[in-house]
């Protein structure tokens, strides 16, 4: 094999391996939410549609994963202190070990908002390969922030920016 046969093919095997994955696919800041339809853990039936009108943070996370478990309290208590002024949190799980697992992290945590499992359709359309992934959404479902991770200077700005986005009409 030639030299240069030899280093077109390195070329060609080096663009497939660096071409964009789902997380380039992920939807950004000023995007509309992709449409998604899950069932909480308690049965309901929920759809992106259920949250027009509302800020929503949609919220991918898993029982198993130390940064999640420091931010759900922080939602917990953003929950408490805006929901009835019309911020909705939807929990994501990407949890493999259904249902039953996740009902059982959220007795502990005393969630009180809905949790669903993500399925695989919503970790593609939003492009999850890391959690947490927190998705600030406005009143008219674009997409504001998206959190990766968490810290407490994370949650204070989301604090924030909840505080701005409850205030547009």
């Amino acid at each position: 094999m030639s030299a240069l046969l030899k280093t077109l093919l390195v070329i060609i095997a080096a663009s497939f391996l660096s071409a964009p994955g789902p997380v380039d696919a992920a939807p950004r800041q000023g995007q509309s939410v992709p449409d998604f339809r899950v069932t909480s853990t308690s049965g309901q039936a929920i759809s992106q549609k259920n949250y027009r009108g509302y800020v929503l943070i949609l919220d991918f996370f898993a029982t198993w994963c130390p940064p999640c478990r420091q931010s759900i309290p922080h939602l917990v208590e953003l929950k408490r202190k805006y929901g009835k002024q019309g911020l909705q949190i939807l929990g994501m799980s990407v949890d493999e070990d259904g249902k039953e697992a996740v009902k059982s992290f959220a007795d502990e945590f005393r969630i009180n908002y809905p949790l669903a499992l993500a399925g695989d359709s919503s970790v593609a359309d939003f492009g999850i390969r890391s959690v947490p992934v927190m998705y600030l959404m406005d009143k008219k479902g674009k997409i504001v922030e998206v959190y990766r991770g968490f810290t407490d200077e994370m949650g204070r700005s989301m604090e924030q920016t909840i505080r701005r986005l409850l205030a547009e009409k």
